[in-house]
């Protein structure tokens, strides 16, 4: 397998870093890129606490200056992971918050990825991943802003996989749609809204039901480690053909797929 130069946005923690140190491990180069400054140093101490000296820096995929660092590399494959969530009934979530999901989630990295893709074409080479969520193929109820960027990230990967096709470019695109596991995201998107769905929400009544359905739904489907999700991803990268679609962990892919059978 050809070692590959792999930029990775969001890797500060969960699926984006566990990925990181598997693609390290198998002696790819990794540009493990952070949200916030203070945690470059951070990343970067427990790289080298595995034996690796990753590159590590600070890159908001919403500010364009940040974004501009990418073409400081060149990169053999970029790997969309970063992402945040909003949760709330969609019947009153401000379209503030929703908006800033969006520009994360679609809008930012489709700028990046644009950005990306650019000398990719150039140079008849590269592979973009998309790290999409199977939320946006079984949206939930309460999670409407988070489950709607998904769902829009995992179909512009399919129609940019199509175009691409189209002028017989070897470029190629795939999504992965992680499950539930648990890396402390689902518990930080879903307290989102106990934050604003107070006295004057239409669902304040049954705010505590809500809210012990959801925390047993995660205790029950979320899986401890990530190691399936990721090896989805490492083989998305070195995959000569890489498929459009990766799902994990198999039992959750196997469901959404019976869901649709049966018209849901």
């Amino acid at each position: 397998m050809i070692k590959k130069t792999i930029l990775i946005t969001g890797a500060r923690g969960g699926i984006g870093r566990d990925t990181a140190w598997a693609l390290a491990a198998l002696g790819h180069r990794v540009i493990a890129t952070v949200h916030r400054e203070e945690s470059v140093v951070i990343l970067q101490a427990e790289a080298r606490s595995r034996g690796w000296d990753l590159e590590v820096f600070k890159l908001d995929i919403t500010n364009a200056i940040d974004r501009a660092k990418l073409l400081d590399f060149k990169i053999d494959v970029l790997i969309n992971n970063a992402a945040i969530g909003e949760s709330g009934s969609l019947t009153e979530i401000s379209l503030d918050r929703v908006q800033n999901n969006f520009a994360t989630n679609l809008f930012g990295t489709l700028e990046l990825t644009q950005l990306a893709l650019r000398p990719m074409l150039a140079q008849n080479s590269g592979r973009i991943i998309f790290i999409s969520s199977i939320a946006g193929r079984m949206p939930m109820p309460f999670w409407g802003s988070y489950c709607m960027t998904k769902y829009s990230l995992s179909v512009a990967a399919d129609i940019m996989r199509s175009e691409l096709k189209q002028i017989n470019s070897p470029v190629k695109v795939a999504v992965v749609e992680p499950g539930t596991y648990h890396t402390g995201f689902n518990q930080k998107v879903m307290a989102t809204k106990y934050t604003w769905m107070e006295e004057t929400s239409y669902f304040y009544k049954i705010i505590d039901q809500i809210k012990k359905q959801e925390e047993l739904m995660f205790k029950i489907l979320e899986r401890k480690t990530t190691k399936s999700i990721v090896r989805k991803i490492v083989r998305a990268v070195e995959s000569e053909r890489p498929r459009l679609r990766y799902v994990a962990p198999w039992w959750q892919a196997l469901f959404v797929r019976v869901l649709r059978i049966m018209g849901k």
